[in-house]
Formats: C-alpha cells, structure tokens, sequence
C-alpha cells in the first residue's frame, strides 16, 4: 500500500474549522428550534453539502492530482452509500421511541456531531494500526468480505432500539421516563434526574454509528491508506446524512434492493483489500464499479422492486411494533 500521506497541520486545522462552521449553521441558521425540517429544506441543504463536497473534491484535483482526488471519491460514494442504509434504521429508532418530527432534528445534530468524534478517532486508530502492522489489511479485508456475505445472505432488518443492550444499561443505572419535555434530554421528576425517550434515541442513534463505522472505515481504507482522505470522505458523507433522511425518510423502504447492492460493494472491496499486495486494482475502475453496482440497485429498486414493496413494509411496520412495545416495557 501507499505511504505517502498529503495531510498536514494547516489541511486538518483548516479543514476542522470548516466542519464546525458547518455544524454552526445548520444548527444556529438553518434549523433554529424545534421544528419539523420540510422536504425542500432538506433538499437544498443536502444541495449545499453535496456541492461542498464536490466542491472539495476538486481542490483535492488541484492540489494533489487526480489520483487522489478519485479517492475521495470512491470513499465519499461508499459512506453516503451506506448512509442511505443508516436512515432505515433511523426511522425504526424515532418511531420506537415515539419521538415527533419536529425533534428528529435535534437528536440527529447531536448524534452527527457525535458521530465525527466517533469516525475520528476510528480513523486515526485504524491508520496507525495499518501503518505500523500491514497485516491488519487482511483483517479490515475478512471483515468486509464476511460483513457483505451477512448482509447478502440476510434480510438486515434493524432490531428493536429498546432491546438494544446499551439502552438496557442506561435503563439499569438512570430512571427513564416514557414523557417527552420538549427539546430535553433528561428532566428531574419528584426530586430525581430521569432520562426522557429523546436521549435514549440519541443514544441508540451514537450505537447505530459505531456498528456502521466498522463496516464504512475499512471499506474507504480499501481504497485509499491516506488518512486525511479518509477522513474527509467519510465527514463530507455524515455532515449530509441528517439532510439526507429527511428527503428520503419517507421513501427509503423503496429501495429493496440497495441492501444486495451494499453487500457487492462490501464483498469487492474487501477482496480488493485482500488481493492488495498481489493486484492494486486501479481507483477508476473500482469507483466505476461501486458507482455502477449502486446505481443498478436503486434503479431495479424502482423499476423492479414493486412486488417486494409489501414484504418490506410489512417487516418496517413489524419493526416498529415490536420497537414500541420494547419502549413500553423498558419505562414501565
């Protein structure tokens, strides 16, 4: 694998200044308060932060020519990828939780900006692991071969948020109540600090994003060993997630086939890691491959999915039955 990196203090500072200023605006400009985001809200901030990326994308070009800048994006293409499956998820979390559409906002900002923590971390411990021990390649290879072969051999339908065993935990050692109180997390009743639904959503969403990163960091790692393009492709991706499931929240479950789509991508990039020292697969080819897998399972979604959207709902409302109970019982 590669070991020159192009990142550098002045590149990491400024691209985190740049983050913040992000995370600002959505948070102070464009989403002030409790209150549902629109469609068409959601859409031109996910316009915004897709041009930021595109944007990026070009002076990566620029900079550091081109081979780079297809790196970022084959990563950026794979994270909003599995993005798209996070907001399935996302759905079955705040209807468990029974949390109303003008606070989803809030759990996701915090959870997101959670979530870059999280990946920043991940990634500067996965980029030390694979440069100090080259055989953990292997290892970030097996574990999306066999993350993939999952998925593809199993439905991948989203367990109950309550019965999660981090919920269960929080619900062992902090009062819970079943009572939302606006916009807080938690909230004293008769003399004690208990937990509201909003922040055991916001918890749920933080586990959600772990379990995700272990599939989306070694798969960007698959195509890149620069940690400073990893990391940028995969922040770019999450900034747009909160965006992204508000304008596909409602017709997410349309795409049954995405999931099949997901496991190729999986399974060939963790070959590709496998295969590294033997064949280095060129950035083209593996971009326009990944881009063509996912593009042809949203399309047979549209097209040729129509006879499977009733078995998907089906399960979706089965989930989220079996979330609320699950509530129910956790604050009883």
């Amino acid at each position: 694998m590669e070991t020159e990196t192009i990142g550098s203090p002045i590149l990491w500072g400024g691209f985190i200044a740049f983050v913040l200023a992000m995370l600002a605006a959505d948070l102070g400009l464009f989403n002030r308060g409790a209150q549902t985001v629109s469609v068409r809200k959601a859409a031109i901030w996910s316009g915004v932060c897709l041009g930021c990326a595109m944007a990026f994308n070009g002076l990566v070009w620029w900079w550091f020519g081109s081979e780079r800048a297809l790196e970022f994006s084959a990563g950026y293409v794979i994270e909003a990828a599995l993005a798209v499956d996070n907001i399935f998820v996302f759905v079955v979390i705040f209807s468990g939780f029974g949390i109303p559409d003008r606070y989803q906002h809030r759990v996701l900002f915090w959870g997101v900006t959670g979530a870059l923590v999280m990946r920043a971390v991940f990634i500067l411990v996965g980029g030390a692991l694979l440069q100090q021990f080259h055989w953990m390649m292997y290892v970030f290879g097996g574990i999306l071969a066999v993350t993939g072969i999952r998925l593809m051999r199993a439905g991948g339908h989203a367990s109950s948020p309550a019965e999660n065993p981090v919920i269960r935990l929080i619900t062992k050692f902090m009062p819970v109540t079943d009572r939302l109180s606006g916009e807080a997390f938690t909230v004293v009743e008769n003399g004690r600090r208990v937990a509201t639904p909003l922040l055991l959503a916001l918890v749920a969403v933080e586990v959600t994003d772990v379990i995700f990163a272990v599939d989306s960091i070694p798969a960007i790692f698959a195509v890149t060993d620069d940690p400073f393009i990893v990391f940028t492709s995969n922040i770019f991706a999450i900034l747009g997630l909160r965006s992204l499931y508000f304008l596909l929240a409602d017709i997410v479950t349309r795409f049954v086939y995405l999931k099949q789509g997901l496991a190729l991508v999986l399974i060939l990039v963790g070959a590709k890691m496998l295969s590294m020292d033997f064949y280095k697969v060129p950035i083209v080819w593996s971009l326009g491959l990944i881009i063509t897998i996912l593009a042809g399972s949203i399309v047979a979604s549209l097209f040729w999915g129509t006879a499977k959207r009733p078995e998907v709902s089906t399960a979706v409302d089965g989930e989220l039955t079996s979330a609320s109970s699950a509530r129910q019982a956790t604050t009883a």
